[in-house]
């Protein structure tokens, strides 16, 4: 308990510089008297603590100091490695020489355990490209402008302050503020191009929190899927969402945004799915399949 309590007062130094010795008593629900035997302690262990008094005064922290790796247990080593890998895994390259030079620091060994490939099967994609930009950005704090096109193919020019990149569904998106709109948006990234990133820089800020409305409306499916094609239900779809019945078929009920985009995912089932409900989705499924057959019947 006092172990921890030291490092949390380095930790507290660190991040305000110079507090008053009442003000850590207070912090951390002790006498004056042991927060002074606890710098007594800090220091004693070769860390530059010092106190100061008169009207200014206080408990500080030499200017520059960094703590040291025997602060940190090997756990907590270990967690910073593999927070820098998952870095790493984007392809940049430049989080290398700084995860060598840790190792040796920690005297430490960690196994490459995460790739990430950005393309596609079988062909080239830009999306790590566009990746890289939107991350220049983002930890530049500096505005983008850049092309769009949304879920229907229309186009539109947007100038945003990027706020950060987040997966989600097997695809990435910037979560961003909108100059025009004066409103956070969400923009997936193999939908922008000409992408030019400006000088203008930006105060720093939070978007609000990501859920399911930040996306889009969703909408409550039921569906049937042939056994034929279970390889791609367990692939796509939770196994919460699965349950298998006696015939072999497999019932899926999850929430899905209720986009453009939803009944041509459906399609590509083919043969092997029923929707059960809602009808409103069935109906623009099979709406979708006779434009589909009138379209190819006349070649």
């Amino acid at each position: 308990m006092k172990e921890s309590r030291l490092f949390k007062i380095m930790y507290y130094l660190l991040n305000k510089e110079k507090a008053t010795a009442s003000e850590l008593a207070e912090k951390f629900e002790v006498s004056l008297r042991t927060i002074y035997r606890d710098i007594d302690v800090i220091s004693s262990a070769g860390i530059p603590i010092y106190t100061s008094t008169g009207r200014n005064g206080g408990v500080y922290l030499v200017d520059n100091f960094v703590l040291n790796k025997a602060l940190l247990s090997a756990e907590e080593q270990q967690n910073i490695l593999m927070a820098l890998q998952n870095l790493e895994v984007t392809k940049n390259g430049s989080n290398h020489d700084t995860i060598l030079k840790l190792k040796a620091l920690f005297q430490t060994h960690l196994h490459q355990w995460i790739d990430i490939d950005f393309s596609q099967w079988g062909e080239y994609n830009n999306v790590h490209d566009i990746f890289e930009l939107i991350k220049t950005a983002v930890w530049r704090s500096v505005q983008i402008h850049f092309e769009y096109a949304n879920s229907k193919g229309e186009g539109s020019y947007r100038v945003v302050n990027p706020v950060k990149l987040l997966y989600k569904s097997n695809a990435w998106y910037l979560q961003a503020f909108c100059v025009d709109k004066k409103d956070f948006r969400m923009f997936k990234l193999t939908r922008m191009y000409e992408i030019i990133i400006t000088d203008n820089q930006f105060e720093p800020l939070d978007g609000p929190v990501l859920d399911k409305k930040s996306y889009a409306e969703y909408v409550h499916l039921d569906l049937l899927f042939s056994e034929k094609i279970a390889y791609r239900v367990f692939d796509e779809f939770n196994r919460n969402y699965i349950t298998r019945q006696n015939n072999g078929t497999l019932l899926v009920s999850i929430d899905m945004p209720n986009e453009e985009w939803l009944i041509r995912y459906l399609l590509s089932f083919g043969k092997f799915i029923k929707i059960l409900s809602p009808a409103s989705i069935r109906s623009r499924f099979l709406e979708e399949v006779k434009a589909m057959y009138a379209y190819n019947s006349d070649l």
